[in-house]
């Protein structure tokens, strides 16, 4: 990955990106949506079941017509009940994908491809062939939809949003009815798509290591509501959000392949606060990768270890201390080079190991925690 973290969007607002201040009613559940995001880049709108995703991206694309108050995207209005403005979702050039592709089973794979390739007018800055070789789609033009695997069908979902010229994509949880296999094998490809892409997507779900792969800013949703907003690292590492993030609490560390072990089937990544080996992954050296560090899978230690099966230990600072949802646990805060870490520890250790704010502490992490 290449794209830098992005500063907080409560820090800066650009006017291009999309910004929606929504209320309604979904049953019992009352949604307020009041976001502002970047015009390039992913958005994860991440937050436990029943915390309102799919509805805010409905409300976003025009699906829900409950929904009052406004939405636009750069200077384009898309909704605002005041001056009775509602530009229908036919209008809003929306690339849609959900957990179902909802593909026309009349046509073969290429005629899905190029229904909304057509419509778009074949946009010359759309490069068909080359996002047809990048989801691995050129053997498969030919077929009926229905003779496709979850896995295939959604990847001509993905590809049939992407030739419709979008101005803006909207996934609600693209992976989730995916096996293990498939949902790798995707998330993959769309690691590779997010260097690359220059229109925003906003992408739902409740699984922390897509967000972890794939997002550059974070929505945090519970209860119908946006409790933070955020580029990822800064808005994951927050210690006010433990409860709301469960157990999403911890890290992302961005760093750069170093080298591969062949024998044991590690990869090496350098980051600013040292080194840590991951589960073999297939990029080569000198290729960006995230790396998530939960905070449950730090171990905390006055001393570097030895004898021990934590492959990775990294020097770091203590900088604050906060609760955790469990009145005996805590959640503490590590300035490692740099890069912010967090460890989920229990009160008794805090205070075994005298530790407090400025106190320098070794962080082990498991190699088997960094899955791939």
């Amino acid at each position: 990955m290449t794209e830098p973290w992005a500063p907080n969007l409560s820090e800066r607002e650009d006017p291009r990106g999309l910004k929606a201040t929504l209320a309604w009613r979904r049953g019992e559940l009352a949604i307020e949506l009041d976001i502002a995001l970047p015009p390039r880049g992913i958005t994860a709108l991440f937050g436990p079941s029943g915390a309102g995703k799919t509805s805010c991206l409905r409300a976003i694309a025009g699906l829900d017509r409950g929904s009052a108050g406004t939405v636009s995207l750069g200077d384009e209005v898309w909704q605002d009940n005041a001056r009775h403005v509602f530009v229908p979702p036919h209008r809003r050039r929306l690339g849609y994908v959900t957990q179902e592709a909802s593909l026309f089973v009349h046509r073969s794979v290429a005629g899905n491809l190029d229904y909304g390739y057509r419509r778009a007018g074949r946009p010359k800055h759309i490069d068909r062939d080359a996002l047809i070789e990048q989801f691995g789609l050129r053997a498969m033009l030919g077929r009926r939809v229905d003779a496709l695997s979850g896995g295939e069908r959604q990847r001509v979902a993905i590809v049939r949003a992407l030739l419709s010229d979008p101005s803006l994509l909207l996934f609600d949880e693209p992976l989730s009815a995916l096996d293990t296999t498939a949902r790798n094998d995707l998330l993959g490809r769309l690691e590779t798509l997010h260097s690359t892409l220059a229109v925003p997507m906003i992408y739902v779900s409740h699984a922390i290591d897509e967000v972890a792969r794939l997002a550059d800013h974070l929505v945090l949703l519970d209860a119908g509501h946006v409790v933070a907003q955020g580029a990822l690292q800064a808005t994951l590492t927050r210690l006010d959000l433990s409860a709301a993030l469960g157990e999403a609490v911890g890290a992302v560390i961005e760093g750069t392949v170093v080298g591969h072990d062949a024998h044991d089937h590690l990869t090496e990544l350098a980051f600013a606060g040292g080194t840590l080996f991951v589960p073999r992954r297939g990029d080569i050296v000198g290729q960006r990768l995230r790396c998530r560090v939960g905070a449950r899978d730090v171990v905390l230690t006055l001393e570097r270890q030895t004898g021990s099966s934590a492959l990775n230990q990294v020097r770091a600072r203590v900088v604050a201390l906060a609760d955790a949802d469990h009145p005996s646990q805590c959640l503490v805060q590590l300035d490692a080079g740099g890069c912010v870490l967090l460890a989920r520890i229990t009160r008794r250790s805090w205070h075994a190991l005298a530790l407090m704010p400025g106190r320098e502490v070794w962080a082990q992490v498991k190699a088997v925690a960094l899955g791939a």
